[in-house]
Order: C-alpha cells, then sequence, then structure tokens
C-alpha cells in the first residue's frame, strides 16, 4: 500500500534541532546560564556561525534591577556580567568579566552583533549573540526565529527567578531553598544546630517618639545594612528584623560546631566596627549614636514553617531562640555590648572574658556569660 503524499503543511511543521528543543525541552532547563548556553550549543549545531551569546534578565531585586548572562562558544563558559543597558548589549562590564566585556564592545563597534527583545514589552528578556562576521540574511533570520520559539522558555525562567529572587530578599537564601523545595504546609522543617546572633538597637523606643518617621527608617536602614552586611559576610543568614532587632544563624557544617562559632563572633565584631564607623558619621551630622547589644549562643533549633493553616511564616522556635534574645536583655544590666553564652564559648578558641553565670529571664537553668575583650 503505498503512503499518501505529504503535503506542504506537514513539510512546514518540521522544525530544525533547535526549535525543536525549545518547544520540548527548553522549559526544564535549571538556570538561565544553563539555558543560554545550551541555546547557543544548539545554534551552532545547526551551523550558524556564534563566537557568543547574551542573554539578560528583568529582575526585581533590592540591589540589581537586570541580570546578564554571556556565553563563550569556544569553551562553552558561561559568567555573569552586570552593566547591561536595557534591552540592549553590554555597556560596562564589571572586573569579573572585563575580557568578555571587551569582546562584546569590540563586536557592537564590528557591527558583529545581532540582539533581540523576546516579547511585546521593552524591558522583556533579550538575546544577543556575537559572531566572527557581521551575520547574513538568513542567520539573521534563524536567529529571530529561535528568538520567537525561545519566548515561552524564557517567561517560564523569568518568572522562577522573580520568584526566587522576591524569596531571598524576604527570607533569606538558605530559607527560601528550603521553601522552594518543601510542601506549603505547617508542621514541614527540620531541627539543625546553629550559632544564633540576637541584636537589638537601644533606645529605639524614644528614638521613634522624637523624630519623624523618615529618620527613624533611615537610622533603621544603616543599623540593618551593618549587622546584615557582617552576618552575610561571615557566611549567616539574617532570619528575622523583629522591630528593631535582628535574630540570624550560622547552621553548623559537619559535626564540629567550630566553624559556625567562630564565624558568628567575627560578625558581631564586624558589627560593632560597621557601627562605630556608622556612630562617627551621625556625630559629624549632629546625629545621635546607634548604641546595641547583642547575644551570641550555640544550641538546636526547629526550621521551617509555622503559623496559619492558610498563612506560613518561615522561621526559627525553640529554646535555643529563647536563650539568646533573653541572654541579649542582660547586655544593659551587665554594661556589655556583647554577651555570648558558656555553650558558644566552649566551641571557640577566641579569647573571652568571663562574667560570671547569670539567670534568665523564663530559662530553667542559669547560663554561663562571656564577653569579648574591650579594643
Amino acid at each position: 500500500m503505498t503512503k499518501p503524499a505529504r503535503q506542504p503543511h506537514d513539510r512546514a511543521m518540521q522544525l530544525s534541532p533547535t526549535l525543536a528543543w525549545l518547544v520540548d525541552a527548553a522549559s526544564g532547563t535549571a538556570s538561565a546560564d544553563r539555558l543560554l548556553a545550551e541555546l547557543g550549543a544548539h545554534l551552532v549545531a545547526d551551523g550558524l556561525p556564534l563566537a557568543g551569546g547574551a542573554l539578560t534578565l528583568e529582575v526585581p531585586h533590592p540591589l540589581i534591577a537586570r541580570r546578564t548572562w554571556l556565553w563563550r562558544a569556544g569553551s562553552g563558559e558561561v559568567i555573569e556580567a552586570l552593566g547591561f543597558a536595557p534591552g540592549g548589549p553590554l555597556t560596562a562590564p564589571d572586573s569579573k568579566s572585563d575580557d568578555a566585556g571587551r569582546q562584546w564592545l569590540s563586536g557592537i563597534a564590528a557591527g558583529l552583533v545581532h540582539a533581540e527583545t523576546i516579547g511585546p514589552q521593552p524591558e522583556g528578556p533579550s538575546l544577543a549573540w556575537i559572531g566572527p562576521r557581521p551575520f547574513i540574511a538568513p542567520e539573521i533570520d534563524a536567529l529571530r526565529q529561535a528568538a520567537r520559539f525561545a519566548a515561552a522558555p524564557l517567561a517560564l525562567l523569568a518568572a522562577r527567578a522573580t520568584l526566587t529572587a522576591a524569596l531571598e530578599a524576604y527570607l533569606g537564601r538558605r530559607s527560601a531553598a528550603r521553601v522552594l523545595a518543601a510542601p506549603l504546609r505547617r508542621n514541614v522543617g527540620e531541627t539543625i544546630q546553629a550559632a544564633l546572633l540576637y541584636a537589638d538597637l537601644r533606645g529605639f523606643t524614644a528614638m521613634s517618639e522624637q523624630n519623624p518617621p523618615a529618620i527613624v527608617i533611615a537610622a533603621l536602614d544603616a543599623w540593618f545594612d551593618r549587622v546584615a552586611g557582617a552576618v552575610h559576610a561571615f557566611g549567616g543568614e539574617v532570619l528575622k528584623f523583629i522591630g528593631d532587632g535582628v535574630l540570624a544563624i550560622f547552621p553548623v557544617v559537619g559535626e564540629n560546631p567550630r566553624g559556625a562559632c567562630d564565624a558568628a563572633l567575627r560578625a558581631v565584631s564586624a558589627a560593632r566596627a560597621g557601627m562605630a564607623h556608622l556612630d562617627s558619621e551621625r556625630s559629624r551630622r549632629g546625629l545621635s549614636p546607634l548604641p546595641f547589644g547583642a547575644a551570641l549562643h550555640l544550641g538546636e533549633m526547629l526550621w521551617g514553617n509555622i503559623g496559619a493553616a492558610d498563612r506560613l511564616d518561615f522561621t526559627a522556635i525553640g529554646s535555643a531562640v529563647n536563650l539568646v534574645s533573653r541572654l541579649e536583655g542582660l547586655c544593659r544590666p551587665l554594661g556589655k555590648p556583647v554577651l555570648i553564652s558558656g555553650a558558644l564559648a566552649a566551641e571557640t578558641d577566641t579569647p573571652l572574658i568571663a562574667l560570671g553565670t547569670h539567670p534568665l529571664r523564663g530559662i530553667a537553668t542559669p547560663c554561663a556569660v562571656f564577653t569579648l575583650p574591650e579594643a
């Protein structure tokens, strides 16, 4: 039996390997850099002369408006570069991507770059390609077709990046990863051991009553910048901003908690240095200093979901969290800016000064208390 002749529209529905991959598999790509690298490799396999490519996504982030990745065809390497103009090629490469940046700048000048904005919005994702020579019309048509078919996987990737960026901004990187990986239900979490840092401004209530909200918020932002910056610099994560207070954790990796304890001690020292510099600046502007107290403790906590059936919070609870907050409350009566529990002091070689054993409100067992030597 003879097969019916293939109709013209059947032939028109045949897709190149690149377009077929964009339709069938690209949406499952794990990240923007992998999508760029795999798309570039498919285009090269289709015979397009590419030296590199670039992908730019709009991301709602406190510091970064757009993220851009550069792909090199020769090595397959992908690097992230900041400084892309909206919808266009690289204009100001950072120090980590100078070589790739210079390649793009010279390619733009030589007319070797073809760029496409994906979708109807000017701030939408953009794809750009650089060739060893100017692209000819059939090659430009192929790149435009690839960009058109890339719209759906890029929209999914942009939505995923938006969700991740928003969660990281409000929860922190580790907590955001846990939320994305676990079910959105109560009683989902894990018990972890961590060094905890709790810090709190002094006299915040009086400052709030004596100053307009804009000044209070500016002071809070400056305070949070110093303490959170120090926490993040030493591998910790801010779990909560509680009024004018900060709860941060340094999770223990492996069996030995010493690394987490030392990181927490370095972070609190860095926060003190940052606040000392901030107070000097405030003094020059005729503003009052921002004194604070901080406490460090080592213990176990439940890290996970808690809340109402349809309104969850991702946080840490447990006796260790209670103890570190109560310990910080001793900073004022003991006249020390930093207090350290005996549990954490036992896991570090950092020189500390013993302050004796003290009862803590609501804690059954008195706590051995230490402090840092004064600078």
